[in-house]
């Protein structure tokens, strides 16, 4: 699986691909059914199958003050887009002079030039270029005139709503990680270093490793039962503190995750840490008592989820 710069020419054994075109954050079931359309044209085709995503996300650019959304990180989406199939992901970077290329010139000197594209799949709600200037309908008129297929993707619908990357931040925000889940076909995952920190959890028999949340979207704060994976593939169950630690001072936002039956230094280990289920608001103890008492049955009650 090869990562690919979108402002430049690509290999020559991938050009002439078929190109699943979106921005994908989450990877969900709308965004699967895409690259999966991508995917099947490409081996009916023998040609390669190719992913591009944006990076960063277009309201990032335009809106560099917006709090954090992301439901992926590139590392993330490279790995997934390969689970599904695809031969290299490449990425457009949303700067100055991709935000000003008109739908033509995307056209043009992204997709014809540099990538020279075979077929291009997107969701039907695609839009490109300045302004918005290009739609599915715009992309397939420049398909027939530069040579290369146009495809689209209807939406994809669970329990009878639409998916897309908005209805999963609402569910994550409102503490529901398994209706999430749902829509993903995977929990939720939040990937970092672990940082060293106070190291109050091992004083009281809870040792945490710690995770910035970096630009990922904040899911409601509070405690979760969550799966860990090393980076040598191990999976650890466990409990996980999700927010800014109200018992202790100075408020601090991290993910900590405490991994049952685990020892061992994760200090500077890339680490994923899965939510699967919330247990709890956070809440502000009197004493360290109160608190690990209350570790003791969130654990509990994690190690009977996770089983």
């Amino acid at each position: 699986m090869q990562r690919l710069d979108g402002s430049a020419t690509i290999p020559p054994e991938l050009r002439g691909g078929i190109v699943a075109l979106g921005n994908f954050d989450g990877f969900h079931r709308g965004h699967q059914a895409v690259v999966g359309a991508a995917v099947a044209m490409a081996r009916a085709q023998g040609r390669p199958a190719l992913v591009a995503t944006f990076d960063p996300h277009p309201v990032r650019y335009f809106r560099p003050d917006a709090p954090p959304f992301r439901l992926t990180t590139l590392d993330q989406r490279e790995r997934l887009f390969g689970e599904a199939g695809a031969d290299a992901m490449i990425v457009f970077r949303f700067d100055a002079t991709l935000a000003a290329l008109t739908a033509e010139q995307f056209v043009t000197e992204r997709l014809c030039a540099n990538i020279g594209a075979g077929g291009v799949v997107t969701g039907e709600d695609f839009t490109f270029g300045k302004n918005k200037g290009g739609d599915v309908r715009v992309l397939a008129e420049f398909g027939r005139r530069d040579g290369f297929a146009v495809e689209t993707v209807g939406a994809v619908a669970q329990d009878g709503e639409i998916v897309s990357s908005s209805r999963i931040r609402e569910l994550l925000i409102a503490g529901d990680p398994r209706g999430a889940a749902k829509l993903l076909t995977r929990p939720f995952a939040i990937q970092g270093n672990v940082q060293h920190g106070d190291k109050l959890g091992r004083t009281i028999g809870y040792p945490t490793a710690n995770v910035d949340m970096g630009n990922y979207l904040r899911p409601a704060y509070g405690i979760y039962a969550v799966r860990g994976t090393l980076p040598d593939g191990r999976v650890l169950n466990g409990a996980a503190n999700l927010g800014i630690r109200p018992t202790f001072d100075p408020p601090k936002e991290l993910l900590e995750p405490y991994f049952f039956d685990f020892s061992g230094d994760l200090y500077g280990q890339c680490i994923e840490v899965e939510l699967i289920e919330y247990l709890r608001p956070e809440a502000k103890f009197d004493s360290l008592d109160a608190l690990t008492t209350q570790m003791a049955a969130d654990c509990a009650r994690a190690r009977i989820i996770l089983s």
